[in-house]
């Protein structure tokens, strides 16, 4: 079928799935999280509201109630999950993929992810098999319920005061429609701010350079303390800051710490980050005490990660950010609120945004580049080897690809999860080190496995 992943389903529909698909999957989840209830949402696009059907038919055949919450972020999702104390959820969105993409997020109590490992595969399994999905004798009901007011009655704990503050948004048509404006008022600048699932502005992708161009535009033209972007379905954020200057999400992993150390007065706080993070963030938490976890790439691992772990909060270079305070899961609009509560701390000192990022990052970054690649696995053992024979490395990380340290530099390759490409990431203490550690990756690459960069 091609849409079950790592951490959920996802495709283009009618091609990598299908609505009877959308009803297997409800069907099996019932017994498979032996749920008697599911919260269902959904996100703009126009094939959800298909999907939803199909899916709530499934759950329902499988004599599961349906709390229907309707339109939707991901995150309302989650807090309804945990909130309403369900056992089981889905969100339909293909998060920030294109208008003719979908998919399906699923979670379990207490909104922890089901992933390919602990669920998705057994499905994926048994709708290759052709297991009978027999109607229960007594079918399910659907409750529709509005869950706004309780959502932002818990989310509005979080926000400041930001009338001194000048802010711009770019709402990429998605589901932080929904609420923004309630939230954070008329004052600042909005673009694309109303909802269409057909994004005609842009693609719902944060990551892509492009997208940000018109929040970077418009921010350098009013000028703005801070741009906001989030994407289709509001679990990422990202920010440029008063310079019109993309701000790398790892570096405001670490830039958290002004709000829940000297802020709000945390010691020696739990963080998680992932593999793919700079040096930079390690490195300026240890004058918190910071005690820092690098873990996998993805809310199906880090989202139970910092559960285990128990940490304060955490985040990915895609622009989840995770915190204890939201159920150990992932938001957009929290994770705004926090950095603009950061941006006016800042002001109210003198200090801008791209200041406190300029304190923060000590490296030359790459950035994340692609490959594409049939053999990732001698791929990721070849670009290693290479290394390692040149120069021993100080740290090695083997959980997700392979992460190397050494003395002036490391690197990050491994394969996607989501999309046909294998990932690679350097950062060193400057720009030539940078270059030739870069080239001679994709030299390899090239040479070897006949890879091309996208």
């Amino acid at each position: 079928m091609g849409a079950f992943h790592a951490y959920d389903i996802r495709g283009i529909y009618g091609t990598d799935f299908d609505s009877n698909t959308a009803y297997k999957v409800g069907y099996f989840m019932v017994g498979l999280l032996s749920a008697r209830k599911v919260l269902v949402g959904r996100d703009c696009r126009v094939s959800s509201k298909e999907i939803r059907d199909s899916l709530v038919q499934g759950i329902t055949d499988a004599g599961a109630d349906v709390i229907d919450i309707g339109l939707s972020s991901t995150p309302m999702v989650y807090f309804g999950t945990v909130h309403y104390g369900m056992k089981a959820s889905v969100q339909i969105t293909a998060s920030h993929n294109p208008a003719i993409y979908n998919g399906m997020k699923v979670s379990r109590e207490n909104a922890l992810p089901v992933g390919y490992d602990n669920g998705l595969g057994q499905i994926e399994k048994w709708i290759l098999e052709g297991k009978a999905t027999p109607a229960a004798e007594v079918r399910g009901k659907v409750e529709y319920r509005d869950i706004m007011d309780d959502y932002l009655a818990f989310m509005l704990k979080f926000k400041e005061d930001y009338s001194g503050l000048k802010i711009a948004f770019d709402l990429s048509n998605g589901m932080s429609t929904l609420f923004a404006k309630q939230v954070f008022g008329p004052d600042p600048w909005y673009i694309f701010d109303d909802m269409d699932g057909r994004f005609p502005n842009h693609e719902p992708n944060p990551l892509i350079p492009k997208n940000v161009e018109p929040l970077r535009k418009l921010v350098k033209e009013k000028g703005a303390d801070v741009g906001v972007i989030y994407d289709g379905d509001a679990d990422r954020v990202m920010f440029v800051d008063e310079k019109g200057e993309f701000v790398p999400p790892d570096l405001v992993v670490a830039m958290m710490a002004l709000y829940f150390c000297d802020c709000k007065g945390y010691r020696n706080p739990r963080v998680l980050q992932e593999i793919r993070s700079s040096k930079s963030v390690g490195e300026y938490l240890e004058q918190y005490g910071a005690d820092l976890h690098t873990w996998r790439v993805g809310r199906a691992f880090a989202a139970p990660k910092l559960r285990e772990i128990d940490g304060l909060w955490g985040g990915e270079l895609a622009g989840h950010y995770y915190f204890k305070d939201f159920h150990y899961s992932d938001s957009g609009l929290l994770s705004s609120m926090i950095v603009l509560n950061i941006v006016k701390w800042l002001k109210e000192r003198g200090r801008t945004l791209s200041s406190e990022i300029d304190r923060i990052r000590k490296y030359k970054n790459s950035g994340e580049i692609n490959f594409r690649v049939e053999d990732k696995a001698g791929a990721i053992a070849a670009v290693s080897g290479m290394f390692a024979s040149k120069e021993k490395p100080l740290a090695k990380m083997d959980f997700d690809g392979v992460r190397m340290e050494f003395d002036k530099w490391w690197f990050n390759i491994r394969p996607s999860n989501t999309e046909p490409y294998l990932r690679f990431i350097c950062e060193a203490v400057d720009d030539d080190l940078l270059k030739e550690k870069v080239s001679m990756a994709e030299d390899l690459l090239k040479k070897e496995f006949g890879a091309l960069r996208e």
